[in-house]
């Protein structure tokens, strides 16, 4: 009998099959250890990008920022608030020509539209017939305020003196404001401040200048004046009026230009107290973000994406601002009632989120006047695009603010947390930036400007931190 002949195809294909899982094991085994060591490099060269702490830049202290050609005037000018005839006339009109609209009703009794439609009722009904001009006028004056010239620019400020017995040491400080706000912001803590407290040896001078491109502060022809440049108008400011060492409190916009003062000035800054206590380096950002998706995984927390998702909701006026500043400055300089409104609703929004969500919408959480003032200074002096333009060079020039941001500061540092604030970090993460973080005050109650709604903590926990910034400077 013949023997079986070998089939070849069958063969073939058993080798083949064979063979194959060797080779992709081999195949494996050499591109496995290699992406592994790709990934490494790319997470070690991520690592240092992210925590590496660059070098200081140089800074130009004396950028001219006024019109080519002008020279400036040395001199210190005693200032006046004035709302004119012709100006309160041109409010009556746009307030007629609003008042005969037609009107759009919310859909419901929220603000989750934007601000309630009711609520803007009251608002201008309160404006038209119970804001009375004249006394708000010699309330915005009750403080002495002046203007000089720096770096091209006219810069106004408020500058109060206290009355100091023998015994009681005066301190400066320097109140930084934010946007939407002004230096309206500080006229309850200001009186605070320059009284005599018992608890204390020491008492406050108090300067709080009105930011560049800011109601009675002139705005720069040219582009560029981001904020670590304001921080450098802000300290030629106080060295002109003879202030070589200060303290610096903060809120908002405040806390970056005082976090840069503090970082490109340490040896004049005293100590820096602030109401928007974050980093805002971006490794610490990133840190504080995994932080938080961490704490809610697993309890009973808010959701991560509810607090994503509200934070959405809340800053798409950030990249309008950062974005086209002057058209949307336009819309708002053409309407008083259109003004209030975007203001009063960030105010609101950034004091309590669950307001949006009730019929009041934060009315009663703020006196009415107190806003109106608040907007009439920017409507008065027009000055609402100007102010806008500082959202959009902060981000042309973001490179340069996120190195000075990413910088540490020896600066002795007090943060001051509220209930309701944009952002909560931890101390650890503020002292990657804030390396003499000296303490923090945690409050159950308040928002993103408790100088307007909590003016009394706000003044004493300032007290308090310089006191701090005191015993830590006689330790040494």
């Amino acid at each position: 009998m013949a023997p079986k002949k070998k089939d070849k195809n069958k063969s073939t294909v058993g080798e083949t099959s064979g063979t194959a899982p060797k080779k992709c094991n081999i195949l494996c085994w050499i591109l496995v250890p290699v992406f592994v060591v790709f990934l490494a490099v790319v997470s070690y060269k991520c690592y240092q990008t992210l925590t590496r702490v660059p070098d200081m830049p140089e800074v130009e202290l004396h950028k001219w920022w006024g019109a080519s050609g002008s020279k400036a005037d040395l001199s210190i000018r005693p200032y006046r608030i004035v709302f004119s005839d012709s100006m309160q006339e041109n409010i009556r009109r746009k307030f007629e020509n609003y008042r005969s609209m037609t009107k759009v009703k919310s859909l419901n009794e929220t603000s989750s539209y934007g601000l309630n439609s009711d609520a803007v009722a009251q608002i201008f009904a309160h404006w038209q017939f119970k804001y009375k001009y004249r006394e708000r006028v010699r309330y915005l004056n009750k403080f002495d305020h002046f203007k000089t010239n720096i770096q091209g620019l006219d810069i106004h400020f408020v500058h109060v003196k206290p009355k100091a017995g023998p015994n009681v040491k005066v301190v400066p400080i320097l109140l930084l404001h934010g946007w939407p706000t002004s230096v309206r912001e500080f006229y309850e803590i200001i009186p605070k401040l320059t009284t005599e407290n018992s608890r204390y040896d020491f008492v406050f001078e108090v300067i709080a200048p009105s930011l560049p491109g800011f109601i009675y502060s002139q705005a720069p022809v040219r582009p560029g004046l981001s904020g670590y440049e304001m921080a450098v108008v802000i300290r030629n400011l106080m060295v002109r009026l003879g202030f070589k060492k200060f303290y610096v409190h903060g809120g908002d916009i405040g806390h970056i230009i005082g976090s840069h003062l503090a970082t490109i000035f340490p040896d004049q800054v005293l100590g820096f107290h602030t109401t928007f206590p974050i980093n805002f380096d971006k490794f610490a950002q990133m840190a504080w973000a995994a932080g938080e998706i961490w704490q809610n995984v697993g309890n009973n927390r808010q959701p991560f994406s509810n607090k994503l998702a509200n934070f959405l909701e809340e800053t798409g006026y950030l990249h309008l601002q950062s974005t086209k500043p002057d058209t949307i400055g336009t819309v708002l300089q053409d309407s008083p009632m259109g003004l209030a409104t975007y203001i009063i609703d960030r105010i609101f929004a950034f004091t309590d989120p669950i307001t949006k969500d009730l019929p009041d919408v934060g009315l009663s959480t703020f006196n009415a006047t107190d806003l109106i003032d608040n907007v009439m200074l920017y409507w008065s002096t027009g000055s609402i695009t100007t102010s806008l333009r500082l959202f959009k060079e902060n981000i042309m020039n973001c490179e340069i603010e996120h190195t000075f941001a990413s910088i540490p500061t020896s600066v002795p540092t007090w943060g001051l947390r509220t209930n309701n604030a944009l952002v909560h970090q931890s101390d650890t993460i503020l002292q990657w930036k804030f390396q003499n973080f000296v303490g923090a005050t945690n409050l159950d109650v308040g928002g993103h400007f408790p100088a307007l709604e909590i003016p009394d903590q706000v003044a004493d926990d300032i007290f308090k931190a310089v006191q701090s910034f005191l015993s830590l400077s006689k330790q040494k």
